[in-house]
């Protein structure tokens, strides 16, 4: 009896550190501690709700996701009136860009709540993204939609966003050199192949040519990293060119 006691003791510890520390973070009192500990727990730790149901990040990763879309589509929508449809979604995918995410994750640090059986040397980069979108998912069930609002206008738009920076921030190499070589009509082809060697992880290599001429190669963990990492070399081997149209 003395020992269950012991454990229940030392979560409500546990539950109150994250309490205080959300409260400070937040800068409002969440009422559900629950909601927040679902938000940093990774999969990795197979945990069960009474229904069978994992208990992981990921469903509240997919909520705040669209909550987050939604604020920034009406921030935009309002801010700049004379921007067309592509504009604006241009402009939202800057602003929940997954670098841009992952920044933000680690800005507020959000990586000392995670439960987790993976180390965090292994559990990759986007972890920090991931769980910065959990969070906004978890204030929404807490709290409303109005807190996750005023969350999301104190920590991304009114420290980050700046429409005049955003105009000139690219989203897609690939893109844009695609865009490039159609204006000048060039040709172009991308040459994507899998390219793993010896090594346990599967990598892609990519070779982008122009007119027939072999510019630029990437290699990555999948394609579209590999074709971007391609494409961002052959822009700056054409930098000047695309600069000036």
């Amino acid at each position: 009896m003395n020992f269950i006691r012991k454990i229940v003791n030392t979560k409500s510890i546990e539950d109150k550190e994250l309490y205080n520390e959300l409260k400070k973070l937040l800068n409002f009192s969440p009422r559900s501690i629950n909601k927040y500990k679902k938000a940093f727990t990774h999969r990795s730790v197979q945990m069960l709700d009474e229904d069978g149901n994992p208990i992981n990040y990921e469903r509240l990763e997919f909520l705040g996701d669209s909550i987050l879309g939604s604020v920034i589509a009406a921030y935009l929508y309002k801010k700049v009136p004379t921007g067309s449809e592509g504009y604006l979604t241009q402009m939202r995918s800057k602003i929940v860009s997954r670098e841009h995410l992952n920044e933000l994750g680690k800005d507020l640090d959000l990586i000392r709540f995670i439960n987790s059986n993976v180390d965090e040397a292994n559990v990759g980069d986007n972890i920090h993204g991931n769980i910065f979108e959990a969070l906004v998912g978890a204030i929404y069930l807490d709290k409303g939609y109005n807190f996750s609002q005023k969350f999301i206008f104190e920590n991304v738009i009114d420290p980050y966003v700046d429409i005049e920076k955003l105009e000139g921030k690219i989203t897609s190499y690939k893109g844009l050199i695609i865009e490039w070589c159609q204006k000048q009509k060039k040709k172009y082809k991308f040459d994507t192949y899998e390219d793993s060697g010896n090594e346990p992880i599967k990598h892609f290599s990519v070779k982008v040519s122009i007119d027939g001429e072999q510019v630029a190669k990437g290699r990555a963990t999948s394609k579209k990293k590999a074709e971007e990492q391609a494409s961002k070399r052959v822009y700056y081997a054409f930098q000047s060119q695309i600069s000036a149209d």
